[in-house]
């Protein structure tokens, strides 16, 4: 994986823990803003450089917003942040 991949991977797995702490302490607006910042952020990784089942969860992104409970967008949010996150850091 490129090592701008890499960073993009990164940056939205922040922006998705964003989106998390914003769910989790009632802060709708601002967890609706991260998380289209980080919508912007998954058109900058290059889906060819990424592993299939990354690729399938950056395609998958978009069903935290679809979600009615708050609690599991919260839920939602930060797992996909955790997942990111290890695939920035893998080798």
């Amino acid at each position: 994986m490129s090592s701008q991949n890499k960073q993009c991977l990164a940056a939205l797995a922040m922006d998705l823990k964003r989106v998390a702490l914003g769910y989790y302490h009632g802060s709708n607006k601002t967890a609706e803003r991260f998380f289209d910042e980080a919508l912007e952020r998954r058109r900058e990784i290059e889906l060819s450089g990424v592993k299939p089942y990354v690729r399938k969860l950056l395609l998958k992104l978009d069903s935290i917003k679809k979600e009615k409970d708050v609690s599991r967008r919260a839920e939602d949010a930060l797992m996909y942040s955790t997942l990111f996150q290890n695939a920035a850091l893998s080798n």
